[in-house]
């Protein structure tokens, strides 16, 4: 494996802005210091007026590998991922056919090892029949457990209670959960199909699929893993009053429930539905500029622990249906980290709480085995981004293999120059470097 250094740059790191040279060796971070330039590199990458951070782990991911590889594969994504300084991402179970046994779950590692340029994770699928699989999941190997508290994804949805409280109470690892109440959805959805018929408009959506549809679910969850012991990861938070239902003041390392903000609830806001239609219609909906406000608070203050995507592509033929046959979801990989770049250039989030939140928080809250830091001794997952290189998005640049992006026309201020993964460069000055294969994420539990 090439050896590479990095003179020059200013590092982002444990909430601290410093600037340092790193070496890499082997996989790993070698050396972190001032003129490392003595050191014999294979190849050495000069980031003077860059910033260098730790890769990004994307903690919700669908790469629609295996049976829906139409939309995307685990190929492809990770290679939008890579471009996007995502350096590890953690893949869901909804595929097809969906990751409820063991065997089926190790097909997609199998996949991962094959062609994942990042490095990768993959989470056991639960429904209201499958608990004891769903109990052989080794927790040293595997991210977590997914339970759909909520309609998104069919035949996953797990609603039998004593099922929810028997993988709740004997779960050997995190239980991540995706929270609407189906009951509350359905009967939304009556009333707009009484109104409507079948062509209600997009700008129903964060109605139908409505705060207190989140809230009621998320405070149930809540209420299950208090009562059970449970450690509980709630996903995509997308209301301003989830965010009260979490703690702020207790350390990462001692919460036993959690919770993650996703880059298009930071984003976009109900007025957008009138310009995106449904390339924004997302489960949870993205609503309120209010909810859109309070939950970055909610980063900001701690009640909420990481950021993550829900990268979650369809073709664009299947998103130009009408309300009810458009699938919920988007590509966000490959432009999440400019994003948030660029709300830190208006002034809303520090660079130091984007690494925490995307990388240092991420590897606390899943016990990932020395990821997440820029560390001596550490895997080198190391991104180097630009705040002052600006490009536009546009449908020729998109990396993801459904060719579009909620963002087009959108200028981003920022740029990743470089992404290092497990001490391979994969992608420089807008060139993707194949030939090197992402590692198998490892937990310290």
């Amino acid at each position: 494996m090439p050896s590479i250094l990095i003179v020059n740059g200013t590092l982002v790191n444990e909430g601290q802005i410093f600037e340092s040279d790193i070496f890499v060796k082997d996989g790993l971070i070698d050396q972190i210091g001032n003129d490392l330039s003595h050191l014999q590199a294979d190849q050495v990458i000069d980031a003077a007026g860059k910033h260098v951070i730790p890769g990004l782990i994307d903690d919700q991911v669908h790469f629609r590998e295996p049976g829906l590889t139409h939309k995307a594969e685990i190929y492809t994504e990770s290679r939008a991922a890579v471009a996007g300084g995502i350096t590890s991402f953690m893949e869901m179970p909804n595929t097809v056919p969906n990751a409820l046994t063991q065997t089926l779950l190790q097909d997609k590692y199998d996949i991962g090892a094959e062609r994942s340029l990042a490095n990768y994770s993959f989470f056991m699928g639960a429904s209201n029949d499958n608990l004891d699989e769903v109990l052989k999941t080794d927790p040293k190997q595997v991210c977590g457990i997914k339970v759909f508290m909520g309609s998104s994804t069919g035949n996953m949805l797990v609603d039998n209670q004593s099922t929810l409280e028997g993988i709740f109470r004997n779960a050997p690892t995190l239980i991540a959960t995706h929270c609407e109440s189906e009951e509350i959805i359905l009967a939304n959805m009556a009333k707009a199909r009484e109104q409507y018929g079948e062509d209600v408009p997009i700008g129903q959506h964060p109605y139908i699929r409505s705060e207190e549809a989140c809230f009621a679910s998320s405070s149930f969850a809540a209420d299950l893993a208090k009562k059970t012991g449970a450690r509980l990861h709630i996903l995509h938070i997308s209301t301003a009053k989830e965010v009260g239902l979490f703690e702020s003041s207790v350390p990462l390392k001692d919460k036993k429930i959690t919770a993650e903000a996703c880059v298009h609830h930071l984003w976009f806001e109900e007025s957008d539905y009138a310009e995106k239609g449904t390339l924004i219609k997302w489960n949870p909906a993205v609503k309120t500029a209010s909810d859109r406000d309070g939950i970055l608070q909610g980063v900001l203050n701690n009640n909420i622990d990481v950021i993550a995507t829900d990268h979650a592509p369809h073709t664009l033929e299947e998103k130009q249906n009408s309300y009810f046959k458009a699938p919920s979801g988007g590509p966000l990989v490959q432009h999440s980290l400019m994003a948030l770049l660029d709300l830190c250039h208006q002034g809303k989030i520090s660079l130091e709480k984007i690494v925490e939140k995307t990388s240092h928080a991420v590897a606390t809250l899943f016990e990932i085995d020395k990821r997440g830091y820029l560390k001596e001794g550490y895997h080198a997952d190391i991104v180097i981004v630009d705040l002052n290189q600006p490009w536009e998005v546009s449908a020729n640049n998109v990396l993801s293999k459904c060719g579009w992006s909620p963002f087009e026309g959108h200028q981003f201020q920022s740029s990743v120059t470089a992404t290092i993964v497990s001490g391979n460069l994969v992608y420089h000055n807008g060139q993707l470097i194949e030939g090197s294969i992402g590692h198998r994420l490892q937990f310290d539990r």
